[in-house]
């Protein structure tokens, strides 16, 4: 018997999606023109708020000839400056606008690789076929970490990485819920983070702890934790001069880089058995299987 506490359990992470969907397909132009100068000076190849280049924190390793997804890949700036360097990338995004936005700049940039629209809990994808999955304040910001991270974890080959930009949890605990400011002071329990709720959309946080329990049970091994001073930088384009300023002296995002292991049994069983996808042109392509009793 469905009880009507439970029906709105059911409906409640369909709201959060069709709401961050909203936003973004509002926010995608404006999101560009405001941005389009950093994004471009930084070639796509830079972390987070402050656009910290990649050849400097040296988070992804070699690409060339790797099979890489991006998820939550808007524009497909990473994308494309992966792709310039030799790897095998498809760009996945829930807005069909953002990824309108991500087919106009591959052909100015003239390259191309899939785009999938599909949502980062669900992903479309067998178990073990991409070397690196990576979001930059992407769809880790924007979906529920218990969904995506191990779903994530599934369609990463061992030893892959998952490399990801978002908040810090200090800056989700010290932000106003009601005006989206940061504070020199904590507003939220730490210990309830989770989905959080802006006046715009739904972002997802946890608390450190939840984070390495999340990453563990999905068989996820912690290689860095980058946390990224705003001080010295050039004030970030993403950031309100408050907030600017608030990041000189405390951890405004993170930047994890985790390896795949062998699962845990327990993940493993409890996971259903994952969806064929819609068509194989969405798959990267399958690496020969050894001969019985022939060594790798």
């Amino acid at each position: 018997m469905t009880t009507e506490k439970s029906k709105g359990a059911a409906r409640r992470p369909r709201r959060y999606r069709d709401l961050n969907l909203a936003s973004w397909e509002r926010w995608a132009d404006s999101y560009e023109r405001r941005h389009l100068v950093s994004l471009g000076r930084s070639g796509g190849k830079a972390w987070g708020l402050w656009r910290v280049p990649e050849r400097q924190l040296r988070l992804l390793e070699g690409v060339r000839d790797k099979d890489v997804l991006e998820l939550g890949c808007g524009a497909a700036w990473w994308s494309i400056a992966l792709a310039h360097e030799g790897a095998r990338v498809m760009g996945l995004d829930f807005s069909p606008k953002r990824l309108e936005q991500a087919r106009r700049l591959m052909a100015r940039a003239r390259v191309d690789f899939p785009l999938v629209r599909a949502h980062a809990e669900f992903l479309p994808y067998p178990p073990d076929c991409f070397d690196l999955v990576l979001s930059d304040y992407g769809a880790t910001t924007f979906t529920d970490p218990l969904r995506t991270i191990p779903e994530t974890a599934r369609v990463l080959r061992p030893g892959g990485l998952l490399v990801f930009a978002h908040a810090s949890p200090f800056r989700s605990i010290s932000e106003d819920p009601r005006t989206d400011r940061v504070r020199r002071r904590f507003v939220r329990d730490y210990f309830d983070l989770h989905a959080l709720r802006t006046p715009d959309n739904v972002e997802f946080q946890l608390p450190y702890g939840r984070w390495i329990d999340l990453f563990r049970s999905s068989g996820l091994a912690v290689e860095r934790l980058v946390e990224i001073s705003g001080a010295g930088l050039p004030p970030s384009t993403y950031l309100s001069r408050e907030s600017n300023a608030w990041g000189r002296h405390w951890p405004m995002e993170s930047i994890w880089k985790l390896r795949k292991t062998q699962l845990p049994r327990a993940v493993i069983s409890s996971r259903p058995p994952p969806r064929e996808p819609a068509t194989a042109a969405l798959l990267p392509p399958r690496r020969p299987t050894r001969k019985r009793g022939e060594r790798p």
